[in-house]
């Protein structure tokens, strides 16, 4: 079932809320646990959290472009692209999630700070098909909705393999 239209402020309370709950699901894990598979070929939470700063650092220059430039075009990054000339997946999961965690602060200044009209700031993103405009809110409602499942499944991770 799709969620509805976020305000403002409730996206970024969802964007203050994301890092905190992944520190709380894993506070208690050891690092071998976080870094374990929890099945077979399934992600560890290590390997969640890389995707989620590959998410987070492709979304978040996109923002920051628009923020820039007036009506840029730019051409859509894939973060499962971006993540391959990064180390995200081998960092060590504490200080991958400081990381994440003041990237997400310094986004949420910059978000925090922008008045009701800058959220409409746009761009043209060209390469996965037709050129959509997307937009501040966009990105930032996107980086929402794509992290939420991703926030349960650490949830899951971190139970199942504490048993």
């Amino acid at each position: 079932m799709p969620r509805g239209v976020m305000t403002i402020e409730q996206l970024l309370t969802a964007l203050t809320a994301g890092p905190l709950r992944i520190a709380e699901y894993t506070a208690a894990l050891t690092k071998a646990q976080l870094h374990a598979e929890p099945a077979p070929g399934e992600w560890s939470a290590n390997e969640v959290l890389a995707h989620l700063r590959s998410c987070a650092d492709v979304w978040g220059d996109c923002i920051a472009m628009i923020l820039d430039k007036d009506k840029p075009t730019f051409r859509a990054v894939n973060p499962r692209t971006w993540i391959t000339k990064t180390n995200y997946p081998e960092q060590e999961f504490r200080s991958s999630l400081q990381a994440f965690t003041t990237q997400r602060t310094s986004l949420l200044a910059v978000l925090g700070s922008l008045s009701p009209k800058a959220w409409s700031r746009s761009a043209r993103v060209t390469g996965a098909g037709k050129a959509l405009e997307r937009t501040v809110y966009s990105y930032a409602d996107w980086m929402v909705e794509h992290e939420g499942p991703h926030l349960k499944q650490i949830k899951r991770i971190a139970h199942e393999v504490r048993m």
